[in-house]
């Protein structure tokens, strides 16, 4: 590997024994429906290092699953976390509020994508905002169907789980889902299947092809709203033409329906700008965010034009929990570190050099087949080969598994498991990701020749 290792440190093979002896404890009492990534157990965590119960430190590029954009334990968030413990821990805004709510709604509808006036209430989760997002819609418009994106992810409750778009292993035995739900296909320009340019290019096929999918389905003027991800996440990290967005703004107003935007995992920074929407130049009607909202802490957020928030009833939407002061004093902490720390602008300069290493790493890999993304929201795509770019989950697993022993944490995404998915924190150093880069690079080589 080069330059050597000076963050990474590995005590015991992974997994060590202690994390093994845990694990199968794991096993005797919590459901197997619930299944970690990784099979290490984490003991310490801050920046961009996590070190396990065996004592080993590894670089983490998963982020908490694109929660931790400002990394593992910011000091920013520890101080306001404590500061705000000594005031005011719960009352529930919806009996007594408190002024840390209506700052941080202030702060962040300020911030709304195409600015203009804007409100917002909170909740805990990403699928609890995105379940209010589509209550909201139905009350504003009078209308019940919702349209939804082939390989969305959208979250795990009713309704939410109703909108993903892949059913293993989220929907095995959830049925019957929610009703009025229409799905129809996202772009996807590696594996377009409705094209009819060059290779690698979606274009107005496509969306004539999404029109029409929806039309055989439901009469458009009983749509309430379409929702989608701008740049796919769980679904593989696909990044849509550049005129994708516009042209179903423009789709969506001319037949009366609500442009619903899922930021949960693409806000606050992940894509160089805080809502990847603003790289399409599009104004939503509602916007859904949460994640790295607060480091770690549960909060979720509804953001949308005054003049659809401002009008629904009286104690149509709350909860006891959503605006915790905890986590609101978090979010301020998180908001402060992006500007301070100038972290669009890095997160720009990360997804720079993640894809000059995996392009590099592509010329010599035979089985990735696509590098994409915008600013560090980056993902790989691996294929059988790269004439049929059939998926190949197998050698990502590979590639994960070998990765996680020689002490860097990645994760997949994508429909068949085959995307490798980088959620690293925006300020990771550049030589601690260049080391994570040449332990993959290393992982993948030799994954390659034994493939």
């Amino acid at each position: 590997m080069g330059r050597g290792l000076q963050y990474i440190q590995l005590k015991t093979a992974v997994p060590g024994p202690k994390s093994q002896d845990i694990l199968a404890r794991m096993a005797e009492v919590v459901t197997s429906a619930l299944a970690p990534s990784l099979p290490i157990v984490a003991e310490h965590a801050e920046g961009s290092l996590l070190r396990d119960v065996d004592g080993n430190t590894f670089i983490d590029l998963t982020g908490g699953l694109g929660v931790l954009n400002i990394g593992h334990r910011h000091q920013s968030v520890n101080q306001a976390i404590h500061r705000q413990l000594e005031q005011l821990a719960h009352t529930s805004f919806a009996a007594v509020p408190y002024e840390l709510y209506i700052s941080l709604a202030e702060r962040l509808t300020a911030l709304y994508p195409g600015r203009g006036s804007a409100q917002a209430m909170f909740f805990n989760s990403g699928a609890e905002a995105v379940e209010n997002s589509i209550k909201i819609a139905r009350a504003v418009t009078g209308r019940p169907a919702i349209i939804a994106f082939e390989r969305a992810f959208h979250g795990r409750t009713l309704m939410a789980l109703t909108l993903t778009g892949k059913s293993r292993p989220y929907k095995v035995g959830m049925g019957p889902r929610a009703p009025e739900v229409y799905r129809v296909p996202f772009p996807y320009s590696y594996q377009c299947r409705y094209a009819k340019s060059q290779p690698h290019t979606c274009d107005s096929s496509c969306y004539a092809a999404i029109e029409e999918s929806i039309r055989l389905q439901v009469d458009p003027e009983e749509i309430a709203a379409v929702i989608l991800e701008p740049i796919l996440g769980e679904g593989g990290f696909i990044v849509p033409p550049p005129d994708f967005l516009p042209w179903l703004r423009e789709w969506t107003t001319r037949h009366g329906a609500l442009l619903v935007v899922d930021e949960i995992q693409t806000g606050f920074g992940r894509t160089g700008r805080m809502f990847s929407v603003e790289h399409f130049g599009v104004r939503p009607d509602l916007v859904v965010a949460g994640k790295s909202i607060a480091d770690g802490l549960p909060l979720s957020t509804v953001m949308g034009d005054r003049e659809i928030m401002g009008h629904l009833p009286s104690g149509l939407l709350g909860g006891t929990y959503g605006g915790n002061p905890l986590a609101l004093a978090a979010a301020h902490a998180v908001l402060d570190t992006i500007e301070k720390e100038d972290l669009l602008s890095r997160a720009v300069g990360q997804g720079k050099e993640l894809k000059a290493r995996l392009l590099s790493m592509q010329n010599r890999v035979a089985q990735i087949g696509d590098v994409r993304g915008i600013g560090a929201m980056v993902g790989v795509e691996f294929v059988t080969d790269r004439e049929s770019r059939g998926p190949n989950s197998p050698f990502l697993q590979r590639v994960i598994r070998r990765a996680l022993e020689n002490g860097v944490l990645l994760l997949k995404a994508g429909q068949y498991g085959h995307v490798l998915r980088f959620l690293a924190p925006l300020n990771t150093p550049v030589d601690m990701l260049d080391e994570a880069m040449d332990v993959l690079e290393e992982t993948l080589t030799v994954s390659a020749i034994r493939a």
